[in-house]
């Protein structure tokens, strides 16, 4: 028997499908069912094949040190911390609420200012927009010289939610996922300083900001599979979900997640946070559809995510009203700026091959 359209389809597991009305999903996430909502997406539903994703040969070894010498000390936390307390101003940036529409229009104005120096076509950048809500995603991309089609994305995603009331209750979301989104935002803007010194890759380089990760992945999900049906080849996708909460600083660390990802492409970026930073990582599991990468991967596309600690110190404020800025470390978003910028830097000019 077919659910009715007030039914959404819900895929808990590999394989694993539930449907429930749409006001049910927030009840599944307030008892940490996560899940990837495919109720627009029929040839990813259920009976369908898994996508098989490419194994691409990764760097083994560092090679831009010298590079990210030239940049890192240029990391700005005071920017960092203007920039969050802006996007963690507005009452909610639920994707279905007003103020989540304003959030992504203040965000995709950021990121013009933040490129309107570079000369015309070096960057180009997006309002994706989709079906159902305002609150597009945006797409920001710098085209590679050599091999444009390979394609290496960082993302994170812009919306926040209070799993009590989204619509009427104020969700700040400075962590969850604010302090992902600004990381990325200080990442692009290093970036765009090597770009604005001719510095060019050669493989195509995009930062995502995905609207409704809240919901079941829907914005990336929805990107992702139009990638697909475009023919896009995404070579490397990291995803950047809540960086800036340490539970204890004496036990400062990156989280490394180990579970529904590439193993490989998360053996490299094991490989940048043991070159690039001060603090070690941790590994840990998140369970399926944890972020916005499931939507990558459920493409057939290579995806890694990393998080400010292991799942058992993550901050447990996050979908409240006290999930705020002044709960966050600086220091250690600051860290994730690194592990962004190292991905983007090793990738820009790599030169992928399938592992045979």
């Amino acid at each position: 028997m077919r659910p009715s359209d007030s039914f959404r389809t819900l895929e808990v597991d590999q394989g694993s499908y539930i449907f429930v009305k749409e006001s049910e999903k927030l009840s599944l996430l307030r008892r940490g069912i996560r899940f990837i909502d495919v109720t627009s997406f029929p040839l990813l539903g259920k009976g369908t094949k898994p996508k098989d994703v490419p194994i691409y040969k990764y760097p083994k070894y560092i090679s831009q040190y010298e590079l990210m010498d030239s940049i890192i000390d240029d990391i700005d936390k005071k920017s960092m911390y203007r920039d969050l307390a802006q996007f963690t101003s507005f009452y909610t940036r639920y994707y279905k609420s007003e103020s989540g529409y304003q959030s992504a229009l203040w965000l995709a104005n950021k990121i013009y200012n933040l490129t309107e120096s570079l000369p015309s076509g070096v960057v180009s950048i997006e309002k994706f927009e989709h079906e159902g809500w305002n609150q597009f995603s945006i797409i920001v991309g710098i085209k590679g010289e050599e091999t444009p089609e390979n394609i290496v994305i960082l993302g994170s995603h812009q919306d926040s939610a209070n799993l009590i009331l989204p619509s009427l209750l104020p969700a700040p979301g400075a962590d969850d996922d604010g302090s992902g989104t600004v990381t990325n935002l200080e990442t692009l803007r290093l970036y765009v300083e090597l770009l604005s010194e001719g510095y060019r890759p050669r493989n195509t380089i995009e930062f995502h900001f995905y609207s409704a990760e809240e919901g079941g992945m829907l914005g990336s999900l929805d990107l992702f599979t139009t990638y697909v049906e475009d023919q896009k080849k995404v070579t490397a996708m990291l995803q950047q979900d809540m960086t800036g909460y340490v539970q204890d600083s004496n036990d400062e660390h990156v989280g490394i997640i180990t579970d529904h990802t590439t193993p490989q492409l998360t053996d490299f970026i094991k490989l940048i946070i043991n070159s690039y930073l001060r603090i070690p990582f941790k590994e840990s599991t998140c369970g399926y559809a944890c972020s916005d990468h499931s939507s990558a991967t459920k493409n057939g596309y290579p995806a890694a995510f990393i998080i400010e600690s292991q799942m058992s110190s993550n901050n447990h404020y996050v979908h409240t009203t006290m999930d705020t800025i002044d709960r966050l470390s600086l220091d250690h978003m600051a860290e994730h700026v690194k592990i962004g910028l190292g991905y983007i830097l090793e990738l820009s000019d790599w030169n992928f091959e399938i592992e045979k």
